[in-house]
């Protein structure tokens, strides 16, 4: 890793550091095996389909008597995790943020997978999209499986818009209407008459700021060129995204300002944005809802997707072990059952009709028209070798921007000021 990663790690969470430590792989054990994969889903039913998947590996391969996944809260998962590595207690299987994946990649920390995969029964590694593995890849060879590849859409408390008067965002598509000015303003009128939240960009909480990607994509802004080199911030795209957002925060009340959560699947907004995986937390929902994709922007209709990779550590003392249970975990049965939650990279399951088996909650349609549409459309959120570096940099240099007299264009000057030697190098 670079020297200015390594300093990152000082200050930001340091992915770099971690990933330094993690070297070259130990010596294969001959013994019991126990293995540890680190996860930030703590949902009841998302681990006990990775237990019974486990047990089952586990029942055809009496070696490895233990498989332990350990949920890690979302916001400090990669600066746990890189912590966990540069200590020595690194696991020997991680889930992996998109932003995080040209660190991982390119660090020489994970396994490479292709040799795994291509011995392993049945597997098909020909079936796996080549632009779901995209980000996953370096000098051809891949590095992590990206179990889920899940674009952002809307979830929506039909129950509180209606109370509020307003059209739906399904009667509004179906008017060609569904736009981000029609979204603020339905948003507002439900909140105003519910006295919760509008909408909320479920994550950002203000800190997670790539997260707004999945609004600022509609004006056809960017964080940064497609090299990775220039600064976007401080293009008129973003200038306009942005002040957009910022009006519908503080003038509009669109969207709950900083300070104030809302859970929707607790019934306390009106709408959010995520990811379909948060679906299941609806089956007991006392109130009408629907998913939809974004809204259109100025540039049109668009999709942005969050992507997880699965990587095995080199470091780790069963690396080969690790590695192979990766290959069950993903194979096409395994990947069929976790496409409950995590929409896959398999271009055989990526049907409507083969996701609504594994999702009862969602309709087929809400399927094509979010996951399906989205996943063939969409671009990943943000992310950049030095990414931990770079997202507190940006975090902080957005921080002015959340106050009702804010300069959006001087903001957003200033955070290409304080990012721009970071993409240079």
């Amino acid at each position: 890793m670079k020297i200015r990663a390594l300093l990152a790690a000082a200050t930001a969470g340091a992915l770099a550091l971690g990933l330094a430590a993690c070297g070259g792989a130990e010596e294969p054990s001959t013994g019991p095996v126990s293995l540890r994969m680190t996860v930030w889903s703590s949902n009841e039913a998302h681990l006990k389909l990775f237990n019974e998947i486990a047990d089952a590996y586990k029942a055809k391969n009496p070696r490895v008597t233990e498989v332990k996944f350990d949920p890690i809260p979302f916001e400090s998962y990669t600066t746990t995790l890189t912590t966990q590595i540069a200590g020595g207690n690194g696991p020997d299987l991680a889930w992996l943020l998109e932003n995080s994946a040209p660190d991982f990649v390119n660090s020489g920390a994970l396994v490479p997978l292709d040799d795994t995969l291509g011995k392993a029964e049945g597997y098909n590694a020909a079936d796996l999209s080549a632009s779901a593995t995209k980000l996953w890849k370096a000098d051809g060879k891949l590095f992590a499986y990206p179990f889920s590849t899940s674009p952002f859409g809307v979830f929506v408390n039909t129950d509180m818009v209606k109370a509020a008067g307003q059209q739906t965002p399904a009667e509004l598509i179906a008017a060609n209407q569904w736009t981000w000015e029609k979204a603020v303003t339905v948003a507002a009128a439900s909140s105003a008459k519910s006295g919760k939240a509008g909408l909320v960009v479920r994550d950002f909480d203000y800190k997670n700021w790539d997260n707004l990607s999945t609004v600022w994509t509609g004006w056809g802004a960017q964080a940064w060129t497609a090299d990775g080199k220039g600064c976007g911030f401080d293009q008129q795209p973003m200038v306009d995204a942005m002040t957009f957002l910022h009006n519908a925060i503080f003038t509009g009340k669109a969207l709950p300002g900083p300070g104030t959560t809302a859970d929707f699947f607790a019934g306390e907004a009106a709408m959010t944005i995520t990811q379909i995986s948060r679906a299941s937390l609806l089956k007991e929902a006392k109130f009408g809802w629907d998913l939809v994709p974004l809204p259109t922007g100025p540039k049109g209709e668009y999709a942005v997707i969050g992507q997880a990779g699965l990587g095995a550590l080199k470091k780790g003392k069963n690396a080969d072990v690790a590695a192979d249970f990766l290959a069950f975990f993903t194979n096409p049965a395994n990947s069929a059952k976790l496409a409950a939650y995590f929409p896959p990279p398999r271009t055989s399951l990526l049907t409507a009709e083969t996701l609504a088996k594994t999702n009862p909650l969602l309709k087929p349609e809400q399927l094509q028209q979010v996951v399906i549409d989205g996943i063939s459309s969409g671009v990943v959120k943000p992310s950049h070798t030095g990414q931990a570096e770079i997202a507190q940099a940006v975090r902080a240099a957005l921080d002015p921007l959340w106050k009702p007299d804010a300069d959006v264009k001087a903001v957003l000057g200033g955070v290409c000021s304080a990012i721009n030697p970071l993409l240079a190098k």
